[in-house]
């Protein structure tokens, strides 16, 4: 029976390789796969790229995409959802739809806290209705594991207030442990940043 999987991390977990990874599986079994990324992220031009240089070319959602009408008749043997966080609940319970009533597998990768520590509405979402949950790991510079995210300015402080979206990489957003999290959010300071200068 398909399923709805939710594989969730903080930022440069290996997200979009792992879902690369499934698609070509897919592929190379000769079955139709259909891909997604969010329009918000224009980082990649309607790519699913990952760090690591591997890519595929990906049909863009947002908040208006109706994934039931988009997928059920078309019948791919998988659907997969990179930046996953930016769906509507109401797009999770699409995709939900598109698991008990077509069978149709839907794998779901994104982030599930912003930068103040709260979930995203399409995470908090995804760990409600999802059948699976999988935790993708990265570490922390201290060597645990990161849970959270915290985003620099330019000057390299740590943000404390703005909108909980603003799409970057490396540049803006730090993976750390809830204990580096909440030292960082309490001083402004970020110490991955000062051992980078």
């Amino acid at each position: 029976m398909a399923k709805l999987y939710f594989y969730y991390s903080t930022m440069n977990a290996g997200k979009s390789t792992s879902l690369l990874q499934a698609a070509y599986n897919y592929s190379e079994r000769g079955m139709k796969t259909i891909l997604y990324t969010a329009l918000l992220d224009n980082r990649a031009d309607g790519k699913i790229a990952s760090r690591i240089g591997i890519q595929a070319d990906a049909l863009r959602f947002t908040a208006e995409t109706d994934f039931w009408s988009e997928c059920a008749n078309s019948k791919p043997s998988c659907i997969l959802i990179d930046e996953a966080q930016f769906l509507s609940k109401q797009q999770v319970r699409q995709l939900a739809r598109l698991v008990d009533e077509s069978n149709i597998p839907v794998m779901c990768y994104g982030i599930r806290t912003d930068f103040q520590g709260e979930l995203f509405p399409g995470s908090a979402a995804l760990l409600a209705w999802a059948d699976t949950l999988h935790e993708l790991k990265t570490i922390c510079h201290c060597g645990r594991k990161a849970t959270m995210v915290v985003r620099v300015s330019n000057n390299g402080k740590v943000e404390q207030h703005g909108q909980q979206v603003e799409v970057g990489g490396n540049d803006r957003y730090v993976s750390l442990c809830r204990k580096h999290f909440s030292l960082s959010m309490a001083t402004g300071k970020c110490e991955t940043i000062k051992k980078n200068i």
